[in-house]
């Protein structure tokens, strides 16, 4: 069967999965999509959501808030040594800023960008634009999408920037209130943590930042389905997400 050309251009991923039985595609929005290379034959549809770099071209400036992050390979083993297969394969949400933009003005004021070159980054899940650049992924993404700084292996000390805030989830209930154990399938996800670390605070239209209502060692509500979730070395459940999804102070 002779291969289809497929070209996509700015809309949502979302509409692509009705069409095609099994395609997860994890962007959030594509901007531009290669056309399928002609083969003889295939059993599946392949999307090639990466912009590749010609190798002629031997450096990239991001430009104005932008940041351009190496991506961190995704692990290929666990920590017991098993080998896991590519669909098990956790995608990476972390890398090192490789080149930086020259910042935005708002206002009459010059903010610059928030991170260094060389930066160990964690940034939203579903941010930028991936580019196949020097032989490595790379995203291009805002400032704003970078979540927080991780200069160690431990999440607990991911420095949050901007509006995030770091929080530790509580532990689930193992036990209802009639006495009844759950097992993890119906263990329901906590929405309550404590605050280890709060960002600088959001730009105001002047340029200046306002500091979070909230601080370290509150313990908090916050939006069920918001940010992004981590694990620590000791099994721990960590959250990374804006201020404005807590919701409340609980005392």
């Amino acid at each position: 069967m002779a291969a289809a050309q497929l070209t996509v251009s700015s809309f949502s991923a979302r509409s692509l999965l009705p069409s095609f039985d099994g395609l997860r595609i994890s962007q959030a929005k594509i901007s531009s999509v290669a056309p399928l290379r002609q083969c003889r034959s295939f059993r599946g549809l392949v999307v090639k959501a990466a912009t590749v770099v010609a190798p002629k071209y031997t450096s990239l400036k991001p430009l104005g808030d932008r940041v351009l992050v190496k991506v961190k390979v995704a692990e290929k083993k666990t920590t017991g040594g098993i080998l896991l297969p590519t669909t098990a394969q956790t995608k990476p949400q972390g890398g090192e800023v490789v080149a930086v933009g020259e910042g935005r003005s708002i206002g009459k004021k010059q903010v610059d960008i928030s991170v260094k070159v060389g930066s160990e980054v964690v940034y939203s899940k579903y941010a930028g634009t991936e580019v196949e650049f020097d032989g490595s992924t790379h995203l291009i993404l805002k400032d704003d999408d970078i979540v927080g700084i991780l200069e160690t292996d431990n999440v607990k000390d991911l420095k949050p920037l901007n509006d995030r805030v770091l929080i530790k989830v509580a532990a689930a209930e193992e036990i209802t209130a009639g006495g009844l154990l759950l097992t993890e399938a119906t263990k329901e996800k906590p929405s309550v943590g404590t605050v280890i670390a709060v960002g600088p605070g959001p730009l105001d239209e002047e340029g200046s930042r306002k500091a979070p209502s909230i601080s370290p060692g509150n313990t908090v509500l916050y939006s069920k389905y918001a940010g992004n979730d981590f694990k620590g070395p000791d099994g721990s459940e960590y959250i990374a997400l804006r201020a404005s999804d807590v919701m409340a102070v609980l005392f």
